[in-house]
């Protein structure tokens, strides 16, 4: 005796043995025994074989019309040998019943199972809608082949361009887009992105870069709505100086200005002077949600997606010929040492006489024509004063960070700066340290500083940059910066507080900040009744939360694309031996781009030594590269401008402000900081 049935969801078939009680032993026409339990078999028969017929009963399923046996069914329950005898029109045969079982368990959606060889008909409505589907599923997959067919053959299916950079970033995996561009990766054996670049739905690695910071970063757009600007305010003081920036050529946000005056005593009065946006804007307005939304501009090469809109920039930055409301940090210096005699801080209008570019005056303002009161340059007996006093400040900051158990900063690196014009890349080196860049930069640390300190002394509080390893914890020690929002010391720059507070038509902390200090300014020790922000404010709080997060994403991009172009420039100067520069270990810098190279392997070599690379392949869409070392330092040489701490670089050095490749000396503002050499990302 045979038996025809069902175990674990499939039917089988199989010679009975023997039988004990409830369970039949069945040998399988695979030679293999198993133990059936009678509550299983749908049928019992001589012949044919088990072999033939399961055969049989295929042949038969695959003959079903599954329309009429629908029709045939009706709507109550059924046994399957009920409805093989409406159906075959005779008591179905061994093979027929079989394959009636078969059928009927295999479709689903026109029959459902109710129990052993028992289904009922599915309703009509059901069915119908299920077909719908089957028939979309069909036609879903003749137009994902067709898709698939395209991207193979290059070409970008008109009704995926509206989806590309959804595809590229944040797919729906669901979507026959997706599934046709996974398929389409899968067969050329390559990923999505180099698919859409030769598909054309992505033109370059660049716009592949930009679109996919810009959707990560700015779901809509980097544009901003129609405002209104707020007027710039008239009824404030009118400051006597005439007073002028010291900015890189392409610099458009001008947020700060010098004047030197020479008081009737023989001192001398310095004014710091920074754009005053916050005299415009006020917080939770429409203009103060865009600037939280955005919280900083984004630099990169060629480019920036301004904090403000740029009308409103126009309104408050420091433009020549204006006359601008700024809010002004005096120092009163005694030039017979230098030293800082009283300090005063007002909200004015201040006259700007002149918007310096460093480009034009860098091989002016030399040091030694500082020293020797050489050469003819605009503000010449001004930067003479400024030189002397960014001097003094900067070795009493030096003072200061040994005493935290700091090094010396170094100022033997070299800094570059990137400028892009018809997608032609030129990069420029700078050596740190320049006298207009210290001058600067000295000067913005002594204004923050300053002001973190008003704040604290005012029981108001503000956005301090803090940076620290702790009590006794020497110069090796990783150095941890933080942003909090009391006063704390700032080791690495050797002040006891650090307050960005200097760039508020770029940086959201800084506005933030000269809210707090005009407050301070205005109301002296009434200030906390009146600031924008209270001690422990939540908002105050969040605001450095989304800070520290957007000012992350931005810094990333930044990098990415500096790494982008200096790959572009080995392209464009077709160089493919070039020098480099070993800064620790198996980590190289280009001498004459801030392009990292990892060479795992490389024989151990000082570090500033110079060596010689054999350019291999880069790829700018992955932003990697591939050298070989083909020769070596003939001795231990170091080069003269090499970063000998890269590793304190790296671990202690607070990070600078996202660089404008036109501000140099605010991007880094002097925090010993390398804002592009030592950039690279984790896949380099």
């Amino acid at each position: 005796m045979n038996l025809f049935f069902e175990e674990s969801g499939d039917f089988k078939v199989g010679t009975v043995l023997s039988q004990a009680g409830e369970a039949y032993q069945v040998e399988m026409p695979s030679g293999k025994r198993t133990k059936v339990k009678v509550k299983d078999v749908l049928l019992q028969y001589e012949k044919p074989s088990a072999a033939d017929l399961l055969e049989a009963a295929k042949a038969v399923a695959g003959d079903v019309d599954f329309e009429f046996l629908w029709e045939v069914a009706g709507q109550d329950e059924f046994g399957f040998a009920e409805l093989g005898a409406e159906y075959f029109g005779h008591t179905p045969l061994p093979s027929e019943a079989a394959g009636l079982i078969l059928a009927l368990h295999g479709a689903p959606i026109y029959f459902y199972k109710k129990g052993r060889g028992r289904y009922k008909a599915a309703p009509e409505a059901s069915l119908r809608a299920a077909q719908a589907g089957i028939e979309k599923k069909k036609q879903q997959g003749l137009i994902q082949a067709g898709y698939v067919d395209e991207l193979k053959a290059s070409k970008l299916p008109e009704s995926m361009r509206p989806l590309v950079q959804q595809l590229l970033f944040k797919p729906d995996k669901n979507s026959i887009e997706f599934k046709a561009l996974d398929a389409a990766c899968n067969e050329l054996h390559t990923t999505p992105q180099r698919l859409m670049l030769a598909a054309g739905g992505i033109g370059s690695p660049k716009e592949l870069h930009m679109a996919r910071f810009l959707f990560e970063n700015f779901p809509r757009g980097a544009g901003f709505p129609a405002v209104t600007v707020p007027s710039v305010p008239t009824n404030l003081p009118l400051a006597n100086v005439a007073a002028f920036s010291i900015d890189d050529v392409t610099t458009t946000e001008i947020d700060d200005a010098f004047s030197v005056v020479t008081l009737a005593d023989g001192m001398v009065q310095v004014g710091i002077h920074i754009a005053a946006p916050g005299l415009g804007i006020r917080p939770d307005d429409a203009i103060d949600k865009m600037a939280r939304t955005r919280m900083s501009t984004v630099y990169m090469p060629g480019d920036k997606i301004t904090m403000l809109p740029d009308e409103l920039v126009a309104a408050f930055t420091l433009a020549e010929g204006k006359t601008c409301p700024a809010v002004s940090l005096y120092a009163t210096i005694d030039p017979a040492d230098w030293s800082v005699k009283s300090t005063v801080t007002r909200a004015e209008l201040v006259p700007i006489k002149s918007n310096l570019r460093n480009n034009d005056l860098d091989d002016v303002v030399s040091e030694e024509a500082l020293a020797a009161g050489s050469g003819e340059y605009p503000h010449k007996a001004e930067m003479a004063v400024l030189w002397q006093w960014a001097l003094t400040l900067e070795a009493a900051r030096m003072v200061k960070r040994e005493g935290f158990g700091l090094k010396p900063e170094q100022n033997n690196r070299v800094d570059f700066n990137f400028y892009v014009e018809d997608d032609v890349v030129t990069v420029l080196r700078r050596k740190r340290g320049a006298p207009l860049d210290k001058i600067v930069a000295e000067l913005m640390i002594f204004a923050n500083s300053t002001w973190g300190k008003l704040m604290h002394d005012s029981g108001v509080p503000g956005i301090y940059r803090s940076q620290g390893a702790g009590s006794g914890a020497g110069w090796a020690a990783k150095m941890q910066v933080r942003m909090v929002t009391h006063a704390a010391p700032h080791q690495g720059l050797g002040v006891d507080q650090y307050a960005w507070s200097t760039s508020p038509l770029r940086r959201y902390t800084d506005l933030v900040n000269q809210w707090q200090i005009l407050a301070c300014a205005e109301h002296g020790v009434t200030a906390p009744l009146v600031a924008p922000f209270k001690p422990r404010d939540a908002n105050l709080f969040a605001i450095v939360s989304a800070f520290d997060a957007a000012y992350g994403a931005y810094n990333d991009h930044q990098q990415n694309m500096e790494r982008y172009w200096c790959l572009r420039w080995l392209g464009q100067q077709e160089r493919r031996q070039v020098e480099a520069v070993v800064l620790k270990d198996e980590v190289l810098r280009l001498t004459d781009i801030p392009l990292i190279i990892r060479l795992p392997g490389m024989p151990q070599v000082a570090r500033g030594a110079q060596v010689k690379l054999d350019i291999l392949r880069w790829d700018e869409l992955d932003l990697t590269i591939e050298a070989r070392l083909l020769e070596l330092p003939s001795s231990t040489e170091i080069a003269a401008d090499a970063d000998l701490d890269y590793e304190e670089e790296e671990t202690a050095a607070d990070s600078a402000a996202p660089a404008d490749t036109g501000e140099a000396t605010e991007a880094v503002e002097a925090e010993g900081s390398v804002t592009v050499v030592t950039s690279e990302p984790a896949a380099g």
